[in-house]
């Protein structure tokens, strides 16, 4: 199996927006079966928890995860340390040790952060990119962004389920629905969102919410270094999403008012 395609460190869904790590999928395909959202009525809560499990379940499965003594691991978990759930949410966080720049929050409050992303970021921007991630869980955008990809990719064909209980994914259906996950983007309007919650899930939780505006400052940087490549994968990202400029200028504006440090 070959690697995950690298895809925006902030549009992330479980969305996450990533297919996973082990698997490669054609990012130039077109989801079919859209028309099949309408199924979304005959999915219930608790065959959406069942799936995000199974999801969140393949992808530690097929991905390798650091263990507890790892340096990652350890990082990552003094890093997070006091983030224990949002709106009542469990949290659980764990590294990827795989090459690709990317982190993503699934709608059941797992976060993954790949290593080579830590290799390339501060503590503070790492943060800053969980926060926004957080957001995201927390609006529900993550749930909603897997939903929509379910019924339109891996149950296109109609949802299976014996007694009220959803039936298992197959591992084709799980390829298809991490492809629809990888395609998927947030409006402008949830990224905003998930920023403003970001900031002050992170300032309510005793870390320094400018680590908002140090990931968008460092996510600016990519994109720059990416300017010179003609149709550059993140360019054509960036392009969906609100510009990092007024990004960066909402959030150093928040943090100098409460009277943050910005670096």
């Amino acid at each position: 199996m070959a690697k995950l395609f690298a895809k925006s460190l902030l549009a992330i869904l479980c969305m996450m927006a990533v297919s996973p790590a082990s698997a490669q999928f054609s990012l130039g395909k077109a989801i079919k079966g859209a028309g099949k959202v309408v199924q979304a009525a005959t999915l219930t809560d608790d065959q959406m928890t069942a799936y995000v499990k199974e999801y969140i379940d393949w992808m530690d499965t097929h991905n390798p995860v650091t263990k507890e003594d790892n340096p990652y691991t350890q990082r990552l978990m003094k890093l997070t340390e006091g983030l224990t759930s949002v709106e009542g949410l469990p949290l659980n966080f764990k590294v990827y040790d795989v090459i690709d720049v990317n982190a993503f929050a699934c709608a059941d409050g797992s976060v993954r952060v790949f290593s080579s992303l830590m290799d390339i970021m501060s503590d503070e921007e790492l943060l800053g990119v969980i926060g926004h991630e957080i957001g995201h869980v927390a609006h529900k955008d993550s749930k909603k962004a897997f939903r929509t990809a379910l019924l339109t990719s891996a149950l296109k064909d109609g949802v299976a389920s014996t007694g009220g209980k959803a039936a298992a994914l197959t591992e084709s259906q799980l390829g298809s629905l991490g492809e629809a996950l990888v395609n998927a983007n947030y409006s402008q309007k949830q990224e905003k969102d998930a920023d403003d919650y970001g900031y002050e899930f992170l300032k309510s939780h005793g870390k320094n919410p400018a680590s908002m505006a140090l990931s968008f400052k460092k996510l600016k940087q990519m994109q720059d270094e990416a300017g010179a490549q003609k149709n550059s994968k993140l360019n054509q990202l960036f392009s969906t999403h609100p510009d990092l400029d007024t990004r960066i200028k909402r959030m150093e504006e928040r943090a100098t008012k409460d009277g943050y440090p910005l670096d």
